[in-house]
């Protein structure tokens, strides 16, 4: 039986999916059914039946319109959600599928919030069950997040909570790794943060490890190009809130505005700077405004790094002047920080201005 953590949320194994799909009674009588497991499709073999498979249909919530698109896994966030209603022996459930393994790499926070929100509307109209296949770390997550958001909880209160209705749960190291992001910040998915801007470089660098083919759909936009978008449509000059653009000192084409950086913190320790420290008289260089580079988003003017290349310069797609370096294994900033993955904008090859 699956268990109850709230009213009406309850959180249990693929035998409990199995009987909210398929049987109709008064003890099972779920409305909706979140699936945390490796494939959107549920297909198992049981005791009863050789074989049973119930598919899903995929219904996008952000339509690029593209034929093949990537797998779920490589969508950015919120671009996909998948959403079945299952109709059979007097039974109507609406289910979401999120696949997803129970692996430390995988990407669950881009799916956290579309799955928070479907158990607060599933709630709202009746019963909701979320599982994986253990009942032990992925929908142990989900479901601590829940708690984290509805309930202001900390990732560790949480966690105990959910443990006095289950002692076995235990989400796998990356999943924690996870949590404590959304509390950091602020119980939501804040893609503008630097907390997730590192979470998503990191997922970049090591599916980059991997083998896997870094698409262009993972770019951040040209902020020069949508800024001259931008100028030709707005009616009004003020319709856009102004920020920091990061100009190449050639031209003058935006190839960054404030958005785009990725913040880091200066290296730990004085010992990689006792050559500053000498020659600034014992100032200690603490300050990522010292640094002599920015490190940036992959962004969709970098043709190199879409070319699939390691490493290599980074070059402006206007003039053709040298910015910088990237390189998916790292770059030792000179504050001493290593960054990886790293696309590094030398401060001296660009101007600052706001736009």
């Amino acid at each position: 039986m699956p268990y109850l953590v709230r009213e009406h949320l309850f959180f249990g194994d693929i035998n409990d999916a199995i009987a909210a799909l398929t049987v109709s009674g008064p003890n099972v009588d779920f409305t909706h059914v979140l699936s945390i497991v490796s494939s959107a499709s549920i297909s198992f073999i049981t005791d009863c039946r050789p074989v049973l498979s119930i598919p899903t249909e995929e219904v996008r919530r952000v339509v690029t319109g593209e034929e093949g698109a990537p797998p779920v896994s490589a969508l950015p966030p919120g671009r996909l959600m998948q959403v079945v209603e299952r109709a059979g022996v007097g039974l109507r459930v609406t289910r979401m599928a999120v696949p997803l393994r129970d692996t430390e790499e995988e990407n669950l926070l881009d799916h956290l919030e579309p799955c928070l929100d479907f158990i607060d509307d599933g709630r709202k109209a009746g019963k909701v069950l979320v599982h994986c296949f253990a009942a032990v770390s992925r929908s142990a997550t989900i479901v601590t997040a829940y708690l984290m958001r509805t309930e202001q909880k900390s990732m560790e209160d949480a966690l105990e909570s959910l443990k006095e209705v289950n002692e076995s749960i235990c989400p796998n190291d990356g999943f924690l790794e996870q949590l404590k992001l959304f509390e950091e910040m602020g119980f939501k998915v804040d893609t503008s943060s630097p907390l997730y801007k590192r979470f998503r470089l990191k997922l970049l660098g090591q599916s980059y490890k991997m083998g896997e083919k870094i698409g262009s759909y993972v770019f951040e936009d040209d902020p020069g190009l949508s800024r001259q978008t931008n100028s030709s449509t707005q009616d009004s000059p003020n319709m856009e809130t102004p920020q920091t653009a990061y100009r190449c000192k050639k031209c003058r084409r935006i190839i960054a505005v404030q958005g785009n950086v990725v913040s880091h913190t200066p290296g730990e320790g004085e010992s990689c700077f006792e050559w500053y420290n000498k020659r600034k008289g014992g100032q200690s260089y603490n300050k990522e405004q010292d640094c002599s580079s920015l490190f940036v988003e992959p962004l969709k003017w970098m043709t190199p790094v879409e070319d699939g290349g390691l490493e290599g310069k980074l070059s402006c797609i206007h003039c053709g002047a040298r910015l910088g370096y990237f390189n998916w294994s790292g770059i030792q900033c000179n504050c001493g920080s290593w960054i990886t993955p790293a696309f590094q904008i030398s401060k001296s090859k660009v101007d600052i201005s706001t736009t």
